[in-house]
Formats: structure tokens, C-alpha cells, sequence
């Protein structure tokens, strides 16, 4: 079934891919810069047109047009059709399709894939994350030998508080590291973190939909996910994301506890 899956996200992949030969309409969401195009409805509905046949006892939960039904006692797809929408609207090609297969409300899949790269990122519970086909690993190293990424999306408030908030940690993290980067792509840059490209992803503020696939894969690489304040992330509620290989997240979190 996981492989009918994988192949399921490389077709909604194409039709990511073949939309810039078109013209892309753009449709503003509550908050600031928080875009849905045409494309992200269309490749959800794909998505689930197309899992609902595999598995047409699964509930779903998904980023566009309020599909939010319950976890529930069995299978649930968690889907975010477009993470990096943003990136889409503007030609930037860091931008993926993100899938993870809830059971009881526990991970037990996860699926992300840029199809501008090709980049497939994939884990089962228990059976170790992959790149491509290729076994990977979160970074052992600490943050000082490490790259950090932050997200810093526009749309989760317009409290200037929290504006300083994540910039104030960005800046840690640019002084205990060997360099920042912010992308625009939640899950990609939790795998990227899995394939230890990255030591350390942190933002303020995602969505289920924008990490479930990513934290399984992440997790099955050896890395470690939680929110901000030490908690666990769920798969009900949007929250904090400090995403990191072990030692950078020791170190990490002790730094920004002492900066609050």
C-alpha cells in the first residue's frame, strides 16, 4: 500500500510541476500573505479522490477548504497539498506535496516530496527514514558544526511580540551556528534536518498538516521533534516546532530558555 501511496504524490508532484505553464490564480486566506491557489484545492482533491480508493475507511485532515475530520480510532491522512505555497505563487521551486497515515492517531507513514528536485523523503514506523531510496540520518554533531533554518511566516500574528519572538531566536541561532536559513517550506526543511543538511529547524507556529509526514520521517532518522516549551507535538492542534538532531536540540532549547 505504501508504495501505491508514494506513487499517488508523485502524480500530484507533476501536476505541481506542469502548472507553471499556465497562469497561476492567486486568492488571499485569512491573515497576512496566507495565498491558496487553484493548484493547491486541485491536488488535494486528487490526493484524496485517489487515497480514498486504497483506503476508504480513512478520515482525513487537510489544509484547504476545512477538511478537518477527526483522527479517529483508525486510519487518518493528514495532507497539506502545497507546503510552500508562497514559493509556488513566485517560481521559487522550494515547494512539496506532504502526506502522512495516521493510525489511532499515532504516525505510522510519512511522505514528502519537491517535485522541482525530484527530492523524495519517506519513513514507515520502525523501518528507518529515506531519501530517495537511501537510508539517512539526523546530525549527531551540536549546533556550532550545524546549519539552522527558522520560519518566520507573516500570517501567524500581528502581535509584534511575537515577530520578536522568532527573530530573537533566529539570532541565536545565527551566533551558535555555522549559518541561518529560512525557506518557506515547513516540511521540507524537517526533512532536510532528518537528512542532517540541516542541524535545526525552529518557528513559532505550524499546523498539523505542515509536519506530521516530516516529524515521522525526522524521528525514524534519529532526530528529535517538540514544541518550544519541551512538549510534545500533536496532530489536533497547531503548536510551536523545534525540529533538531539530539545534541543540537539539547543545546538549543537550553539557549532559548535563558532568552525568554
Amino acid at each position: 500500500m505504501y508504495e501505491q501511496l508514494i506513487e499517488i504524490v508523485k502524480q500530484a508532484g507533476a501536476m505541481i510541476r506542469e502548472a507553471h505553464e499556465a497562469e497561476i490564480p492567486v486568492y488571499d486566506k485569512e491573515g497576512i500573505a496566507n495565498f491558496v491557489t487553484k493548484y493547491d484545492k486541485d491536488v488535494q482533491s486528487f490526493l484524496i479522490r485517489n487515497f480514498r480508493q486504497l483506503l476508504p475507511e480513512a478520515n482525513f485532515l487537510a489544509e484547504e477548504d476545512g477538511i478537518r475530520q477527526e483522527l479517529g480510532d483508525g486510519y487518518c491522512f493528514i495532507i497539506d497539498p502545497i507546503d510552500g505555497t508562497t514559493n509556488f505563487i513566485f517560481d521559487y521551486k522550494f515547494s512539496c506535496v506532504s502526506v502522512g497515515l495516521a493510525w489511532k492517531g499515532r504516525m505510522q507513514f510519512g511522505v514528502v516530496y519537491n517535485p522541482y528536485t525530484e527530492e523524495l523523503y519517506t519513513a514507515v514506523k520502525g523501518e528507518g527514514a529515506y531519501k530517495n531510496g537511501k537510508r539517512i540520518h539526523s546530525s549527531e554533531k551540536g549546533l556550532g558544526e550545524n546549519l539552522a533554518a527558522f520560519g518566520c511566516a507573516r500570517y501567524n500574528s500581528n502581535d509584534t511580540s511575537e515577530t520578536d519572538r522568532i527573530f530573537r531566536y533566529a539570532k541565536i541561532l545565527y551566533l551558535h551556528t555555522l549559518a541561518i536559513r529560512s525557506s518557506g517550506s515547513a516540511a521540507l526543511d524537517i526533512c532536510r534536518v532528518a537528512s542532517g543538511s540541516n542541524g535545526i529547524y525552529v518557528e513559532l507556529m505550524l499546523h498539523p498538516w505542515d509536519y506530521a509526514a516530516a516529524s515521522l520521517i525526522l524521528m525514524e532518522a534519529g532526530g528529535f521533534i517538540s514544541t518550544l516549551e519541551g512538549g510534545m507535538v500533536t496532530l489536533d492542534r497547531p503548536c510551536s516546532v523545534i525540529a533538531a538532531g539530539r545534541q543540537c536540540w539539547k543545546e538549543a532549547t537550553q539557549l532559548f530558555k535563558s532568552a525568554d
